[in-house]
């Protein structure tokens, strides 16, 4: 239920803060709460996943794609995330969560999420998104025009391309990773 809350209180937040321009970078503050504990007594790996909805809620408000996605009937979807956890946060431990589009290709668009705490960074994933259509999927362009920007995608780094080449060997067949060599 907290989570319910937590977007409620970040979509209104959004509403009233500057629009971002299409690379800049969205922040929320949050903080951990007894919810979000596991038996560890730190920030479960799940509630993550689940806070990072809240940072690409604000991001996709104030870039401007969530009225697009309104006037237009778009609806968006993660296709894949990728994270690495590097610093446990603890119980009412205040942190930041930064969110930004990184870049795109012809099928996806490709998303940061950042916490951090006290400068230093205690989880990161890069995020695969698509949105579609009545008409099917979404030219991540047209997604990107519904900003109030024709900008061109910064290039994919090397990593995200590595990611995408493992992900689509990984799944390629649909059977289960072999632990024969």
């Amino acid at each position: 239920m907290n989570l319910l809350f937590r977007l409620v209180w970040v979509a209104l937040a959004s509403l009233r803060r500057a629009r971002l321009g299409t690379l800049d970078e969205s922040t929320v503050r949050l903080s951990v709460l007894p919810g979000d504990l596991d038996l560890n007594g730190h920030m479960n790996n799940g509630r993550y996943l689940s806070l990072m909805d809240l940072g690409r809620v604000d991001l996709l408000i104030r870039l401007g794609i969530v009225r697009a996605m309104r006037v237009h009937r778009w609806s968006g979807v993660v296709a894949s995330v990728a994270v690495s956890f590097r610093r446990a946060l603890d119980p009412f431990a205040r942190y930041e969560l930064r969110s930004r589009l990184l870049c795109w290709d012809e099928r996806w668009l490709f998303m940061e999420q950042r916490f951090t705490r006290g400068g230093e960074l205690a989880a990161y994933a890069v995020v695969k998104l698509q949105f579609s259509s009545r008409a099917g999927r979404l030219p991540p362009r047209e997604v990107v025009k519904a900003t109030g920007s024709a900008l061109e995608s910064p290039p994919v780094p090397q990593a995200v391309l590595e990611w995408q080449d493992a992900e689509n060997r990984l799944v390629a067949g649909g059977q289960p990773v072999s632990l024969s060599a």
